[in-house]
């Protein structure tokens, strides 16, 4: 998703007065749009006032209104500033375009369909190493699948949404590392031409990469691929095979499957129904927790901001403000998925995600059952978090782990069978 010009390029004829208001009778929605109000009528004229200001003006239909909060807001903020400052200075241009891409104007905001460039992709690595709840949720799925890997002298694991495979180069050396006799394993990655995180050329260049270290690593290792938009993949395409043990990997890739509330076909359950099916012994499922999925429009605008707020924060105590490989996360990765957020309705919204009780409830209904991480898991884990800032938290609740910034849940990891 880009913006056409920069980010400090005013979004041009932004009015519109045909704009539907969205409402929610949900306790969760109305406390959103509460506490929006209250920082509307008690704070201070700050960047995060008049951006609450703004969203409520748009989601009352209030064009013109809107229109004058933004172009004031942009005398204020700087992507080089504060965390506050940083994150109110893309969410005014996910406002901007909310106004611009809901009307009938031609001037088009987002490009929602663009696969991703090289830029975004380094980006996205570098923000999963930056960001320690990113990095602890890969490794909690890798805990898991080694934890499951215990018996097997074949493993075949099915990911549907490998991106860069460094999730891949540490399972691997993780294996090289355990020493005695190793199972044999067999990777398989669905190469979806439509995938917002899929690479420049597929999977072909990745796959020999690992290949390459499994090798030098001396893990028995073989990498294939399944060329299909993911919600066509069919069990034969997959190629599981007797004596293996199935392990699916799920990591930051469901939320972008359409659920019910776009299509009738609801690929998301869909996809969770059709791998409950191929009966594999672990499934996990790693995602950001936060719900912009099925949110209206000022609800959803509440909760990304309280929850990119936090992300913010927490790269403070990693990088220094100046730093270009910050800017470049910020720019390339969170700023992009903010203005998917607040901008984008319908088909055009990708980032879709869902709270952990959500996916529990989908992970239910399709047929699977929680499986505990293991003590080691959670041991590694914590220890790690140590070596970070003690306002990164871990939490162990319903069988899943839960990383934070202070009190703020971001990202959380879980396993099933």
């Amino acid at each position: 998703m880009d913006i056409e010009g920069e980010w400090s390029d005013q979004v041009k004829n932004p009015m519109l007065y045909d704009s539907p208001k969205e409402s929610t009778s949900s306790d969760s929605n109305l406390s959103s749009i509460g506490n929006c109000k209250e920082v509307c009528q008690l704070s201070p004229r700050t960047p995060k006032r008049l951006l609450f200001e703004c969203a409520n003006a748009i989601s009352e239909g209030n064009m013109e209104e809107a229109s004058t909060i933004i172009t004031e807001l942009r005398q204020m903020v700087s992507v080089q500033g504060d965390p506050s400052s940083r994150i109110a200075a893309y969410m005014v241009e996910g406002l901007a375009a909310k106004i611009a891409s809901s009307g009938k104007y031609l001037y088009k905001a987002l490009k929602c369909k663009e696969p991703p460039s090289s830029d975004r992709l380094a980006a996205m690595q570098i923000l999963f190493e930056i960001c320690p709840c990113f990095k602890f949720g890969f490794m909690a799925a890798n805990g898991a699948m080694i934890e499951a890997f215990k018996g097997e002298k074949r493993v075949h694991i099915v990911d549907f949404d490998i991106n860069q495979g460094n999730q891949y180069i540490t399972l691997i050396q993780t294996l090289a590392n355990q020493g005695g006799k190793l199972p044999y394993l067999r990777l398989t990655g669905v190469d979806d031409p439509e995938s917002v995180q899929r690479p420049n050329g597929g999977l072909v260049m990745i796959g020999l990469r690992l290949e390459q270290l499994a090798e030098a690593l001396k893990v028995p290792f073989e990498f294939h691929t399944v060329a299909s938009t993911t919600s066509l993949v069919s069990p034969s395409m997959l190629d599981c095979r007797p004596g293996e043990a199935l392990i699916v990997n799920f990591a930051f890739q469901l939320h972008h499957m359409p659920d019910e509330s776009v299509s009738t076909v609801n690929e998301r359950d869909q996809l969770l129904r059709m791998v409950k099916s191929l009966n594999p012994k672990l499934v996990t499922v790693v995602e950001q927790d936060v719900n912009t999925n099925t949110t209206p429009f000022l609800p959803r605008f509440v909760e990304a901001y309280n929850y990119y707020s936090a992300v913010y924060e927490s790269l403070d105590v990693t990088l220094p403000r100046e730093s270009q490989d910050r800017i470049n996360v910020e720019r390339q990765c969170l700023a992009r998925d903010i203005v998917n957020v607040v901008a984008c309705e319908g088909k055009e919204r990708i980032e879709r995600y869902e709270v952990a009780g959500k996916w529990r409830a989908r992970m239910t209904m399709a047929g699977f059952m929680p499986r505990v991480m293991g003590p080691n898991v959670v041991d590694m884990i914590r220890k790690l978090i140590k070596e970070y800032c003690d306002r990164y938290t871990l939490k162990e609740e319903m069988s899943a782990l839960h990383f934070g910034w202070e009190d703020k849940s971001l990202i959380f990891a879980s396993a099933w069978r």
